[in-house]
């Protein structure tokens, strides 16, 4: 028995003695046994991918809109009204109490009231509207209005996550999720859907007006109608006014009552080189835009433009792509001067252009 109990001791004690030298030169040795069931990280909370700050952030400034507009009954015999009533959304943009919503949204409606997410019902006022980019900009008045975040040195990318957020079908608000897949033109030569951003967020009736927003709950667009084509049943193209374009219209029709664009009157192609060969490629270098069409008696005729000509520069400000040169004669003021930089058979001349108002 004594020598069991010196031999127990005497494993002890050299056990004792390897752990210390473990514990010495290798400080950093993990000691603890891995548990046979179980996990040491059972009670702790597993990390998962969430929008729900985005969402908390922006959701609050985006309203349901109603409007109630009379009509002829067109087909009645006898001329008899009806009352049609249109769903949408919109967005609080300021405190001031300035909504942003579709043109399509608003049109014609004798009667528009807006519901807040905190349960008010209030009537909205129509400030302005424009048909070319969809937007209309309604006015309501009350206090500790919800204001969207919005940040204008925004500069969205291909690729980002997007959260559409409205009422569809008037269901309550609604959140759906996508990324962009083109940014469209943020300036005022905007030719509608064909130049707004693109998007797979799924828009649906009453989404309209509603706000796109980043990861972060700031404002990216405003959200406005699905790709369709009749008898396709096409999925995941969505279209949003991109907000620095929305921004602008806005501001202008709250100062104006309407949006003023200048053109030219005339079209043309991008090209890479005096020769005229058309840019192919989002990696070529632009050299200027090649003139294809000229208006009768529009601006450019009477200046005598001519097409083949290649405008290189208006003010002798020089433009990376053609979207970028329509939109600088778009946003100068109707009646302005401005000096084309042009290239002519090889020749470089200067040629005047008065820009006139763009009439619909």
């Amino acid at each position: 028995m004594a020598k069991f109990l010196f031999f127990l001791l005497k494993s002890i004690a050299y056990g004792l003695a390897l752990a210390f030298v473990l514990m010495l030169f290798f400080p950093s040795f993990n000691y603890l046994p891995t548990p046979l069931f179980g996990s040491n990280d059972a009670g702790k909370e597993e990390t998962v991918s969430s929008y729900a700050k985005a969402v908390r952030r922006a959701a609050p400034a985006v309203v349901n809109v109603y409007t109630r507009s009379t009509l002829i009954d067109p087909r009645s015999l006898r001329p008899r009204t009806i009352e049609r009533q249109e769903l949408g959304s919109g967005v609080v943009m300021s405190a001031q109490g300035y909504i942003l919503t579709n043109y399509h949204v608003v049109y014609g409606a004798d009667h528009i009231e807006i519901a807040l997410q905190d349960g008010r019902w209030l009537e909205a006022v129509l400030i302005g509207q424009d048909e070319l980019t969809d937007l209309a900009v309604l006015y309501v008045q009350a206090e500790n209005l919800p204001v969207i975040p919005q940040d204008t040195a925004l500069d969205p990318q291909v690729g980002d996550v997007v959260l559409a957020i409205g009422n569809p079908l008037n269901l309550g608000q609604t959140i759906t999720q996508g990324i962009i897949s083109a940014n469209g033109n943020t300036g005022l030569s905007s030719r509608g859907y064909i130049d707004f951003m693109r998007m797979d967020a799924a828009i649906n009736r009453g989404n309209s007006g509603g706000a796109l927003v980043n990861s972060n709950g700031t404002l990216v667009g405003i959200n406005a109608a699905a790709f369709q084509l009749e008898s396709q049943d096409i999925q995941g193209i969505f279209f949003a006014i991109p907000y620095q374009l929305a921004l602008n219209v806005m501001q202008k029709l709250i100062k104006h009552g309407k949006v003023t664009r200048s053109h030219l009157g005339v079209s043309g192609d991008a090209v890479v080189n005096a020769a005229g060969d058309k840019l192919i490629s989002s990696g070529q270098p632009l050299y200027g835009l090649s003139i294809t069409a000229i208006n009768d008696n529009g601006p450019a005729a009477e200046a005598g433009l001519q097409t083949g000509d290649i405008i290189l520069a208006i003010d002798e400000r020089r433009f990376d792509t053609v979207q970028q040169a329509l939109n600088m004669i778009a946003e100068t003021a109707p009646n302005t001067s401005l000096t084309l930089t042009i290239n002519r058979s090889g020749q470089q001349l200067t040629i005047n252009a008065v820009t006139r108002e763009l009439r619909r």
